[in-house]
């Protein structure tokens, strides 16, 4: 089932793939930290999209668009062109890559996610099952 992203719903979906995926609970086992991913204006858009995901050992315990940027403080920032995001999720560009090469701005510790690649591999994963892209 294909959802628009970037979305709430998109957003919602992705947090429930995560949460039936054994592949990702493995692999995340002991992660925790919470997301802003933010994707930058454009087309039309003059606003960014701010996508939260509060992952925690495994699991996805909230997730959703944020309207307000202030309402939250997550562990972890990471912002790029609606370009950049879809070759993550079409499996493009890595997503640790893409930091490393600033494709991705990471706002947090850089070495915490290095820590468990195969945890952003699952959830990249679990995206490429759900996501239709907004033009």
């Amino acid at each position: 089932m294909a959802i628009k992203f970037p979305t709430d719903e998109w957003i919602k979906a992705l947090c429930e793939e995560l949460n039936k995926s054994e592949a990702y609970a493995q692999a995340a086992a002991t992660w925790e930290g919470d997301f802003y991913f933010i994707v930058e204006p454009w087309g039309d858009r003059t606003e960014p999209v701010y996508l939260y995901m509060d992952l925690w050992h495994g699991k996805c315990r909230s997730a959703g668009v944020v309207a307000n940027p202030e309402e939250k403080n997550p562990e972890f920032v990471i912002s790029a062109t609606l370009d950049n995001w879809r070759k993550v999720v079409e499996k493009r560009l890595d997503p640790i890559q893409g930091m490393m090469t600033r494709k991705l701005k990471l706002k947090g510790n850089m070495m915490k996610i290095m820590k468990v690649p195969k945890a952003a591999a699952e959830l990249v994963n679990c995206c490429t099952l759900i996501t239709e892209f907004l033009e």
